[in-house]
C-alpha cells in the first residue's frame, strides 16, 4: 500500500503533543488493513524520518442515542485503527510546517 493509504490522518490532541515533546512518539490514523511493517515503511519514506517502534490500537466505535420527534434512535460511529510510533532519537516530524 502506498503511505497515502496507510496514513490517514495525524493524530493531534493535547496528550499528544505532550507525548511528542517528552517521548518522541507520534500518534496517526491509519488504514484498518495495514500492518506494523506497512506503518513503519509508510512514515519512514513519507516524512524522511527512521522509526524504532510501532504500537497499534482498535478503537471500538461508540453507540450513540438521540431523542428525536419520532422517538429514540440509535446508531454507531465507526471503529478505526490507531498507530503510535517511536522515532530515533534527533527525529522530528512538524505537522504545523505550512501553516504559519
Amino acid at each position: 500500500m502506498s503511505p497515502e493509504v496507510v496514513l490517514r490522518k495525524p493524530l493531534v490532541t493535547e496528550k499528544n503533543l505532550n507525548v511528542q515533546e517528552s517521548l518522541g512518539q507520534y500518534a496517526f490514523v491509519v488504514s484498518d488493513r495495514a500492518n506494523k511493517i506497512e506503518i513503519k515503511n509508510a512514515v519512514e519514506s513519507k516524512f524522511d524520518v527512521s522509526v524504532i517502534d510501532v504500537r497499534t490500537i482498535r478503537v471500538k466505535g461508540k453507540s450513540k442515542r438521540m431523542n428525536t420527534k419520532r422517538g429514540m434512535t440509535t446508531g454507531k460511529r465507526p471503529s478505526w485503527k490507531k498507530a503510535i510510533v517511536k522515532l530515533k532519537a534527533g527525529d522530528s516530524i512538524d505537522f504545523f510546517a505550512g501553516l504559519s
